[in-house]
């Protein structure tokens, strides 16, 4: 499951974000070389949506560190 919702992530501790946000990066690794490779994609919205899962993610984080 590549996407993550807001009050997901705000319902998560600081460590279950950095490992969810570990496995969305390596997810998206997986996602762009088989797209390099020429494939087909089995879900053409996994891309897009594990990278907005990405930022989500990282702009929470962002957000917690200046408060």
């Amino acid at each position: 499951m590549s996407h993550v919702r807001n009050r997901d992530i705000a319902a998560m501790s600081h460590e279950a974000l950095e490992a969810r946000l570990l496995e969305l990066q390596e997810e998206l690794l997986q996602l762009q070389a088989e797209k390099a490779l020429g494939g087909t994609p089995s879900n053409m919205g996994a891309y897009k949506a594990t990278r907005r899962s990405i930022a989500r993610i990282k702009s929470y984080l962002h957000g917690a560190k200046t408060e």
